[in-house]
């Protein structure tokens, strides 16, 4: 007996209420621009700059008891990460300890170093600190500027490739999800204030990963019906190519989430920013894939007299058969 998420055969209309279902995506997309720039975000240290403090210790690491020492001290955002390695000796225990930048000061203190120290010399006595570095403002600005630059070039990169490998309409309907997803998600962490770190950034890019590979396994769906229903409406066509991927749309995105939600609740707070931002963007990727995506492309039309197969007639451009 196998599980079955939907019907063998399903003819849901999602394009009923296109208008609906887009203009509450433009709304969406609209506030969590302006919640971005009122409200802003919880920058974490890597753009807010700070210390980062090198460890080592002859006793196993307990990060949480590392992370209550230093928090009783007040010094606002603490990241406790214990570093592994091959190459360390059995006694050799590695951590590595985040301080958000203090006000006004480029760096913490001296006075403040061994503050710390002296906390987590109770913890575990035999702890040493193997280096402190400090991320200044400039540095921390460079590392926003090369973040922005990691999200817009995977959506130039995306751009591209879906117009050389459908159209252009095609292409811009991939990239409006993409950039609905991601705002959305920037909107989202504005909205509730979660750390936003170089690892939220990751989350970013796998989002756009993860929403692409879905928006272009109907899009090829929908290139094949195109090509075998040239007469029908462009909306029949495109209902019947989502009702067809349907049932593998919502095995991959529930498998997804069943692991993610996992981690969610028992992966523990260095994590959670970061399983928080795909858990969202595996659910409004999924979404866009259908709502914004196909909407933009119905809105824009597509090609339908296209050339004969003999004449190399692919699904609407010359690139249409290049390998994926």
């Amino acid at each position: 007996m196998r599980l079955k998420l939907v019907p063998k055969e399903t003819n849901f209309d999602f394009f009923r209420y296109r208008t609906v279902t887009m203009g509450a995506s433009i709304a969406a997309v609209v506030a969590s621009i302006i919640l971005w720039l009122v409200v802003g975000l919880n920058f974490g240290i890597d753009f807010r700059g700070g210390t980062t403090i090198r460890t080592e210790a002859v006793q196993q690491v307990d990060v949480g008891a590392y992370r209550q020492a230093v928090s009783a001290l007040d010094l606002g955002e603490v990241s406790v990460i214990e570093v592994f390695d091959p190459n360390f000796r059995e006694d050799q225990n590695v951590t590595l300890i985040r301080i958000q930048a203090q006000e006004g000061q480029e760096s913490i203190t001296g006075a403040i170093i061994i503050d710390v120290e002296a906390a987590l010399k109770e913890v575990d006595p035999s702890i040493e600190f193997t280096s402190v570095d400090s991320v200044g403002p400039k540095v921390s600005g460079e590392l926003v500027q090369t973040a922005i630059l990691a999200v817009a070039s995977a959506l130039a990169a995306i751009l591209i490739y879906i117009w050389l490998r459908f159209e252009w309409q095609f292409s811009i309907g991939a990239v409006a999800a993409l950039f609905h997803d991601v705002i959305l998600t920037i909107g989202v962490f504005s909205l509730l204030q979660i750390r936003f770190d170089l690892s939220t950034i990751a989350a970013l890019l796998t989002i756009v990963g993860y929403s692409i590979n879905d928006t272009v396994v109907i899009f090829d769906r929908l290139r094949e019906n195109l090509r075998k229903y040239k007469k029908t409406p462009l909306k029949d066509v495109m209902n019947t190519s989502v009702n067809e991927t349907l049932s593998r749309t919502l095995m991959t995105s529930g498998t997804t989430l069943l692991a993610l939600v996992a981690l969610l609740v028992f992966g523990g707070d260095v994590i959670r920013g970061f399983v928080f931002a795909i858990t969202w963007g595996v659910i409004v990727g999924t979404y866009s894939s259908v709502y914004v995506a196909k909407n933009v492309v119905l809105m824009l039309g597509v090609k339908r007299d296209w050339s004969k197969p003999s004449d190399g007639g692919g699904a609407g451009t010359q690139f249409a058969n290049v390998d994926a």
